[in-house]
Protein backbone atom coordinates (compact mmCIF):
# COMPACT_ATOMS: atom_id res chain seq x y z
CA UNK A 1 0.00 0.00 0.00
CA UNK A 2 1.35 3.16 -1.13
CA UNK A 3 0.79 6.13 1.69
CA UNK A 4 0.55 9.70 1.06
CA UNK A 5 4.03 11.59 2.79
CA UNK A 6 1.47 14.86 3.97
CA UNK A 7 -1.76 13.43 5.52
CA UNK A 8 -4.88 15.24 4.04
CA UNK A 9 -6.97 17.22 6.65
CA UNK A 10 -9.48 17.47 8.56
CA UNK A 11 -10.96 21.59 7.33
CA UNK A 12 -8.49 21.65 4.63
CA UNK A 13 -9.69 22.18 1.15
CA UNK A 14 -7.69 20.33 -1.95
CA UNK A 15 -7.28 20.42 -5.44
CA UNK A 16 -7.98 15.98 -6.12
CA UNK A 17 -7.60 14.89 -9.65
CA UNK A 18 -7.09 11.60 -11.61
CA UNK A 19 -7.02 10.29 -15.16
CA UNK A 20 -7.29 7.13 -17.26
CA UNK A 21 -5.00 4.62 -18.04
CA UNK A 22 -2.84 5.07 -20.76
CA UNK A 23 -5.54 8.23 -21.91
CA UNK A 24 -8.40 5.68 -22.07
CA UNK A 25 -11.77 7.54 -23.08
CA UNK A 26 -13.87 6.72 -19.74
CA UNK A 27 -16.30 8.76 -20.39
CA UNK A 28 -17.76 8.85 -24.09
CA UNK A 29 -21.88 9.62 -23.77
CA UNK A 30 -24.18 11.84 -21.33
CA UNK A 31 -25.05 8.57 -19.37
CA UNK A 32 -21.50 7.82 -18.32
CA UNK A 33 -20.94 11.61 -16.90
CA UNK A 34 -24.43 11.53 -15.67
CA UNK A 35 -23.77 8.45 -13.98
CA UNK A 36 -20.33 9.61 -12.41
CA UNK A 37 -22.09 12.87 -11.41
CA UNK A 38 -24.79 10.93 -9.54
CA UNK A 39 -22.36 9.27 -7.86
CA UNK A 40 -19.96 12.38 -6.23
CA UNK A 41 -23.21 13.27 -5.33
CA UNK A 42 -24.31 9.96 -3.35
CA UNK A 43 -20.59 8.92 -2.16
CA UNK A 44 -20.13 12.38 -0.32
CA UNK A 45 -21.71 11.71 2.62
CA UNK A 46 -20.99 8.60 5.30
CA UNK A 47 -21.59 5.02 5.43
CA UNK A 48 -24.57 4.70 2.76
CA UNK A 49 -26.58 1.43 3.87
CA UNK A 50 -25.89 0.12 0.05
CA UNK A 51 -24.34 0.57 -2.89
CA UNK A 52 -24.80 3.08 -5.76
CA UNK A 53 -24.89 0.02 -8.12
CA UNK A 54 -27.79 -1.67 -6.20
CA UNK A 55 -30.87 -2.91 -8.23
CA UNK A 56 -33.38 -0.48 -7.61
CA UNK A 57 -35.70 0.71 -9.84
CA UNK A 58 -34.44 4.30 -11.47
CA UNK A 59 -37.25 6.21 -9.14
CA UNK A 60 -36.88 4.10 -6.22
CA UNK A 61 -33.19 4.86 -6.17
CA UNK A 62 -33.13 8.69 -6.65
CA UNK A 63 -36.14 8.96 -3.54
CA UNK A 64 -33.71 6.45 -1.48
CA UNK A 65 -30.35 9.08 -2.35
CA UNK A 66 -31.96 11.90 -1.65
CA UNK A 67 -33.24 10.55 1.92
CA UNK A 68 -29.45 9.53 2.75
CA UNK A 69 -28.86 13.00 1.92
CA UNK A 70 -30.96 14.36 4.18
CA UNK A 71 -29.77 12.43 7.61
CA UNK A 72 -26.14 10.80 6.92
CA UNK A 73 -23.07 13.05 7.65
CA UNK A 74 -21.40 14.35 4.90
CA UNK A 75 -17.22 13.11 4.50
CA UNK A 76 -16.20 15.83 2.40
CA UNK A 77 -17.70 19.21 0.55
CA UNK A 78 -17.54 19.28 -3.21
CA UNK A 79 -16.70 22.35 -3.73
CA UNK A 80 -16.42 22.47 -7.51
CA UNK A 81 -15.53 19.84 -10.26
CA UNK A 82 -15.08 19.04 -13.81
CA UNK A 83 -15.38 15.87 -15.73
CA UNK A 84 -13.50 15.48 -18.58
CA UNK A 85 -13.22 11.82 -21.39
CA UNK A 86 -9.91 11.23 -19.91
CA UNK A 87 -9.82 12.78 -16.70
CA UNK A 88 -11.91 14.36 -13.19
CA UNK A 89 -10.95 17.38 -11.33
CA UNK A 90 -12.57 18.14 -8.03
CA UNK A 91 -12.12 20.80 -5.44
CA UNK A 92 -13.13 18.92 -1.93
CA UNK A 93 -12.88 20.08 1.68
CA UNK A 94 -12.14 17.24 3.92
CA UNK A 95 -14.69 16.78 6.81
CA UNK A 96 -14.17 13.60 8.11
CA UNK A 97 -10.76 11.54 8.52
CA UNK A 98 -9.77 9.88 5.25
CA UNK A 99 -12.98 11.80 3.51
CA UNK A 100 -11.04 12.65 0.45
CA UNK A 101 -9.60 9.05 0.81
CA UNK A 102 -12.16 7.40 1.01
CA UNK A 103 -14.77 9.23 -1.11
CA UNK A 104 -12.33 8.81 -4.47
CA UNK A 105 -12.12 5.05 -3.89
CA UNK A 106 -15.80 4.36 -3.86
CA UNK A 107 -16.21 6.95 -6.95
CA UNK A 108 -13.58 4.99 -9.07
CA UNK A 109 -14.14 1.68 -8.14
CA UNK A 110 -17.84 2.20 -8.40
CA UNK A 111 -17.75 3.56 -12.26
CA UNK A 112 -15.02 1.43 -12.73
CA UNK A 113 -17.29 -1.82 -11.86
CA UNK A 114 -20.40 0.06 -13.82
CA UNK A 115 -17.87 1.05 -16.76
CA UNK A 116 -16.48 -2.47 -17.53
CA UNK A 117 -19.50 -4.58 -17.03
CA UNK A 118 -21.32 -1.92 -19.90
CA UNK A 119 -18.22 -2.23 -22.07
CA UNK A 120 -17.40 -5.74 -21.16
CA UNK A 121 -13.92 -5.18 -20.29
CA UNK A 122 -11.59 -6.38 -17.48
CA UNK A 123 -8.87 -4.46 -15.81
CA UNK A 124 -8.30 -1.10 -14.09
CA UNK A 125 -9.68 1.81 -15.44
CA UNK A 126 -7.89 4.81 -13.69
CA UNK A 127 -4.04 5.48 -13.88
CA UNK A 128 -3.41 5.05 -10.17
CA UNK A 129 -3.99 6.80 -6.99
CA UNK A 130 -5.09 10.45 -6.69
CA UNK A 131 -3.25 13.66 -6.39
CA UNK A 132 -4.05 16.32 -4.72
CA UNK A 133 -2.94 19.94 -4.13
CA UNK A 134 -3.83 22.16 -0.80
CA UNK A 135 -5.51 25.11 -1.77
CA UNK A 136 -4.21 27.67 0.15
CA UNK A 137 -5.82 31.01 0.30
CA UNK A 138 -9.07 32.73 -1.60
CA UNK A 139 -6.54 33.81 -4.50
CA UNK A 140 -5.59 30.24 -5.14
CA UNK A 141 -9.07 29.32 -4.74
CA UNK A 142 -10.90 31.65 -7.22
CA UNK A 143 -8.27 31.13 -10.46
CA UNK A 144 -8.59 26.96 -9.33
CA UNK A 145 -12.01 27.19 -10.12
CA UNK A 146 -11.85 29.72 -13.37
CA UNK A 147 -9.22 26.79 -14.42
CA UNK A 148 -11.60 24.29 -13.50
CA UNK A 149 -14.47 25.51 -15.55
CA UNK A 150 -12.28 26.74 -18.70
CA UNK A 151 -11.09 22.84 -19.37
CA UNK A 152 -14.00 22.30 -21.51
CA UNK A 153 -13.24 24.95 -23.85
CA UNK A 154 -9.53 25.06 -23.76
CA UNK A 155 -9.38 21.34 -25.20
CA UNK A 156 -11.52 22.58 -27.68
CA UNK A 157 -15.45 20.71 -26.81
CA UNK A 158 -16.95 23.73 -26.17
CA UNK A 159 -16.83 27.18 -27.24
CA UNK A 160 -18.50 28.26 -24.23
CA UNK A 161 -17.62 26.83 -20.27
CA UNK A 162 -21.68 27.11 -19.50
CA UNK A 163 -22.59 24.71 -22.58
CA UNK A 164 -20.42 21.86 -20.81
CA UNK A 165 -23.14 20.18 -18.72
CA UNK A 166 -20.24 18.04 -16.75
CA UNK A 167 -18.80 21.03 -14.92
CA UNK A 168 -20.30 23.02 -11.22
CA UNK A 169 -19.58 26.33 -13.38
CA UNK A 170 -23.53 26.78 -13.97
CA UNK A 171 -23.78 26.13 -10.29
CA UNK A 172 -21.73 29.00 -9.40
CA UNK A 173 -23.62 31.00 -11.88
CA UNK A 174 -26.54 30.16 -10.27
CA UNK A 175 -28.04 28.27 -12.71
CA UNK A 176 -28.91 24.94 -11.25
CA UNK A 177 -32.02 24.42 -9.60
CA UNK A 178 -31.12 24.41 -5.46
CA UNK A 179 -32.04 20.39 -5.55
CA UNK A 180 -30.04 19.52 -7.59
CA UNK A 181 -26.84 21.29 -6.63
CA UNK A 182 -24.11 19.21 -5.39
CA UNK A 183 -21.10 22.18 -4.51
CA UNK A 184 -20.87 24.16 -1.47
CA UNK A 185 -19.13 27.46 -1.97
CA UNK A 186 -20.54 29.91 -0.23
CA UNK A 187 -17.96 30.18 1.91
CA UNK A 188 -15.12 30.47 -0.29
CA UNK A 189 -16.73 32.62 -3.03
CA UNK A 190 -18.01 35.92 -2.40
CA UNK A 191 -17.85 37.31 -5.97
CA UNK A 192 -21.67 37.41 -7.39
CA UNK A 193 -22.26 35.49 -10.31
CA UNK A 194 -22.38 37.78 -13.04
CA UNK A 195 -19.15 39.41 -11.91
CA UNK A 196 -17.49 35.60 -11.51
CA UNK A 197 -18.75 34.59 -15.35
CA UNK A 198 -16.63 38.04 -16.70
CA UNK A 199 -13.52 36.60 -14.66
CA UNK A 200 -13.98 33.43 -16.55
CA UNK A 201 -15.17 34.40 -19.92
CA UNK A 202 -12.42 36.98 -19.91
CA UNK A 203 -9.18 34.16 -19.94
CA UNK A 204 -11.19 31.95 -22.10
CA UNK A 205 -9.29 32.60 -25.16
CA UNK A 206 -5.57 32.74 -23.35
CA UNK A 207 -6.21 29.24 -21.69
CA UNK A 208 -7.15 27.98 -24.92
CA UNK A 209 -4.15 29.34 -26.14
CA UNK A 210 -1.45 28.28 -23.17
CA UNK A 211 -2.98 24.61 -24.13
CA UNK A 212 -2.62 24.70 -27.52
CA UNK A 213 1.46 25.96 -26.56
CA UNK A 214 1.50 22.78 -23.55
CA UNK A 215 0.83 20.54 -26.31
CA UNK A 216 3.10 21.70 -29.32
CA UNK A 217 6.33 21.48 -25.96
CA UNK A 218 5.01 17.77 -25.31
CA UNK A 219 4.73 16.76 -28.80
Amino acid sequence: MIYRKEPLVNGEVYHVFNKSIAGFKIFNNDPNYERMIREVSFYRRKDPPYSFSYKFKEEERDSLVSNILNVSEKIVDVVAYCLMPTHIHFILKQLQEKGISRFMSFIQNSYTRYFNTRYKRKGPLWEGRFKSVLVKDDAQFTHLTRYLHLNPTSSGLVENPEDWKYSSYKEYLGLVDAKKKICNFSEYMDMPAGKYKEFVTDRVDYQRELAKLKKLVLE
